[in-house]
């Protein structure tokens, strides 16, 4: 409310206070209402009332859903652990396994690997055992070749030694020698 200054020279001077429209000094005392000896009975008496009906608040309403609300997450985190502690069992159970099969399947490819080596140690001994035995047949047949050769060769040197013999004593000697003579005398001599 705006005080005009017309209003403010109507103001009673009485010793009122503008606020409260009480005279200053009565009423109270000057005590602060609730630290008045005079009212402790009645304020006492509230208190207790608003207390008792906070606690039955308390008791009947609060209490009760707060107690609900922690007997509901004890379940829930004894669930949630639960469900960990079985899921945490099937991983181990899948870890396990896939490490048995992880074993297993080394040990099948160890064995795989072995028979494949074995298999082809065993070819290639076999390719050798022929590729040696074919050289062998081929060395035989080199070997009887030369000595065709060889005997033919000497069969030629013998005919053609005669040969020469049989020229050499002509022109050398002037006379004639049979074939059987030169023959003899090549084989002593090569006899030696």
């Amino acid at each position: 409310m705006f005080v005009t200054p017309a209003f403010a020279e109507t103001t009673p001077t009485d010793g009122t206070t503008t606020e409260t429209g009480v005279a200053h000094g009565e009423g109270h005392g000057g005590v602060f209402p609730p630290f008045d000896p005079s009212t402790f009975a009645s304020q006492l008496l509230w208190l207790a009332i608003t207390f008792g009906l906070f606690y039955m608040f308390m008791n009947k309403v609060i209490v009760p859903r707060v107690g609900g609300i922690l007997e509901h997450r004890r379940d829930r985190i004894a669930q949630d652990l639960g469900e960990a502690n079985r899921l945490k069992e099937e991983s181990d159970n899948a870890i396990a396994a896939y490490e048995q099969e992880l074993a297993t399947a080394r040990k099948k490819a160890g064995e795989i690997a072995q028979s494949a080596r074995d298999k082809a140690k065993a070819s290639a001994d076999a390719e050798r055992a022929r590729t040696e035995a074919e050289l062998a047949e081929r060395m035989v047949a080199a070997e009887a070749s030369i000595a065709d050769i060889k005997s033919k060769a000497l069969a030629d040197v013998d005919a053609i030694a005669e040969d020469a013999a049989t020229s050499l004593v002509k022109h050398l000697l002037g006379g004639a020698v049979t074939k059987t003579e030169v023959a003899a005398a090549i084989r002593a001599a090569a006899a030696k």
